[in-house]
């Protein structure tokens, strides 16, 4: 199950598998409101949407060419369908007026609520948060925030469509807390007042949109703070905003004044300010994998093993977008380059292409840094770091950043490749002095202290048989999604308790 998750999942990037997903639950509430189950019209869903995300997407589109910047459409296109969803659907002149006023905002927010070129706060919540004020200010027949979609007609598909998002993302767990957290405060609440905790329950999940806000809402990427604790951390703020009720003048517990300030906890949490890079060149490391330099014009700071999403617009982009996540194959260092590497198989992406074809000196922004695959704190613990293929990249950062400072960790890399020739990093894995096994073609000679594991597919019981304390020591897995999964299942079964992996999906 796994498995067909990862692939369907990780067939097309984040942002169309977004898209798709509040495309379906908007055809679904469209059948509903013909059959009479929405509160809403279908003409009054039509109209709303289309404006939700004509209004949005022309709007920053325009913003981006005032500012000198290339427009993302797909994560406009996102915005208009979160605004449609939240707003109340309208027919009518002012409330169509104050749909696409709220998509305004949102294009708008991005450039002109941003710290150093970098946005803070989930643009359909500002937008949404906005006009809901004007509103409740005395805007005649405006919309407002109904968050109309958590309705029990639409639970099934949203809950399907939330999974699928957090699932992808990595962020089950942050949802999950997010929605435990809610229901015990909705249920104290119930319960103080004399109702039963099965109301509770039943009128939060039903009758609220908790579910969506989780998986649509909550887990936008740019607006999350870098490590899972504090996506924790956060995901417990908004939940409880989101559940206790206060009023302070027209600000109440609304669910996007709740997102609003967990955006602002994330800010501090995370990198505060846009990524802006020079490009320097390209190397190639082996026989279809290339090292891209960088030189970032100011510090960015991250932890070895982490990850950065970069943005590379070009023309006739396939269903893959413009934007991608890369791991760091370098070592944090302020004045160094930073490093990634990507491998270039027959049937290529256009952005893959796009990449190789940068001239030096040209300028790549990016988005975020995140992720938790760091190696422990504590240098006396044994690893095993397993990587198949392009997966040696967060662990060449990890190494080379742990021969910079010194440490000596008992480290044994199991290092399974499909191609024959020049192995990615292998001069970094040398110089680290860990123990190394090889997986794959038989090369010519092995550097000391490596041995050879033999080709085929790499199994668990092959992993004990070459590294026989593999139960004593940390495990880390990184590659294809398939050979992840297979891999954790697989070291478990021998007795590995702590294994940590990351994957590429969609890459």
């Amino acid at each position: 199950m796994k498995q067909w998750l990862d692939r369907v999942t990780g067939a097309v990037t984040m942002y169309k598998l977004v898209i798709l997903l509040l495309s379906a639950i908007g055809a679904v509430a469209l059948v509903l409101s013909l059959l009479g189950q929405l509160a809403y019209a279908p003409l009054d869903l039509l109209a709303s949407a289309l404006v939700a995300i004509a209004a949005t997407s022309a709007s920053s589109w325009l913003a981006a060419k005032i500012i000198r910047v290339e427009p993302h459409l797909d994560s406009s296109f996102i915005t208009g369908l979160l605004i449609f969803f939240v707003m109340g659907p309208k027919l009518d002149a002012p409330g169509l007026v104050s749909i696409a006023l709220a998509g305004v905002i949102a294009s708008v927010s991005k450039y002109l609520i941003a710290v150093r070129r970098r946005h803070i706060f989930n643009p359909a919540a500002v937008g949404v948060f906005v006009v809901t004020l004007i509103t409740f200010a005395g805007a005649p027949g405006f919309s407002y925030a109904k968050w109309w979609v958590g309705t029990p007609f639409l639970l099934i598909p949203v809950a399907i469509g939330a999974f699928l998002v957090l699932y992808r993302t990595q962020r089950l767990t942050m949802g999950v807390v997010f929605v435990i957290v809610a229901l015990t405060s909705v249920v104290a609440r119930y319960l103080l007042t004399g109702d039963s905790a099965l109301l509770a329950v039943q009128n939060t999940l039903l009758s609220s949109p908790l579910i969506f806000f989780a998986g649509f809402m909550l887990s936008e990427p740019l607006t999350l703070p870098p490590r899972r604790w504090q996506q924790l951390a956060e995901a417990v703020v908004v939940a409880l905003l989101f559940t206790v009720p206060f009023s302070v003048g027209l600000v109440s517990n609304t669910p996007q004044f709740a997102l609003l300030v967990g955006n602002l906890l994330a800010f501090f949490f995370g990198q505060r300010r846009a990524i802006r890079m020079e490009y320097l060149g390209k190397s190639q490391i082996g026989p279809t994998t290339w090292e891209l330099r960088f030189q970032p014009d100011r510090p960015v700071r991250f932890e070895p093993g982490q990850y950065m999403e970069l943005t590379i617009p070009h023309r006739k982009a396939d269903f893959r977008g413009s934007r991608r996540y890369f791991s760091i194959s370098s070592a944090p260092n302020d004045d160094d380059p930073i490093t990634f590497a990507i491998t270039l198989p027959s049937k290529s992406s256009s952005f893959k292409r796009a990449l190789l074809d940068l001239e030096p000196g040209a300028t790549v922004h990016g988005t975020s840094v995140g992720g938790d695959f760091a190696l422990p704190s504590d240098v006396n613990e044994p690893l095993l770091l397993v990587a198949g293929g392009i997966g040696i990249t967060p662990f060449a950062s990890q190494l080379a950043h742990a021969t910079a400072r010194g440490e000596k960790r008992d480290v044994v890399v199991a290092y399974a490749t499909s191609n024959a020739g020049q192995l990615p990093y292998a001069s970094q894995l040398a110089a680290s002095g860990a123990r190394v096994v090889l997986y794959g073609p038989r090369p010519d000679t092995l550097p000391a202290g490596w041995t050879y594991g033999g080709e085929g597919r790499v199994t668990g019981e092959r992993l004990a048989e070459a590294i026989p304390d593999v139960a004593q020591r940390r495990v880390f897995v990184s590659g294809p999604p398939a050979l992840v999964n297979d891999l954790r299942r697989a070291l478990r079964s021998q007795g590995a308790r702590r294994v940590h992996s990351d994957y590429f999906s969609g890459y």
